[in-house]
């Protein structure tokens, strides 16, 4: 507040800013200890929270279906069998992707 009556009302912006930031780095700070303390890293599992398990075994067993499915139009019509190939490898791309931020955190 003395600042503020030494400078003047045309820096009461700058002060007040200068004093939220400070504000927030010690909040900041002080956050950071807390989750520092509460449990270390490794002790955490590594999971993406936004994908449960039901949803990657749900996209596994649709991907065998559709893929079984597929193979099996290809080969009983007898329609352009190297189809087949392309089709398992893009569900093997989808499901690694799906998958792929599963140990990430």
């Amino acid at each position: 507040m003395s600042a503020r009556r030494d400078l003047g009302p045309e820096f009461e912006d700058a002060v007040v800013e200068s004093f939220l930031d400070k504000m927030g780095q010690e909040i900041d700070r002080r956050v950071d200890e807390r989750l520092a303390q509460a449990a270390p890293k490794a002790a955490r599992p590594v999971v993406n929270p936004n994908v449960a398990d039901g949803q990657r075994l749900a996209l596994a067993i649709v991907s065998l279906v559709l893929g079984t499915g597929a193979t099996l139009a290809f080969v009983l019509t007898g329609s352009a069998a190297s189809y087949v190939i392309p089709v398992w490898i893009g569900i093997i791309i989808v499901n690694a992707l799906f998958n792929a931020n599963r140990n990430k955190g």
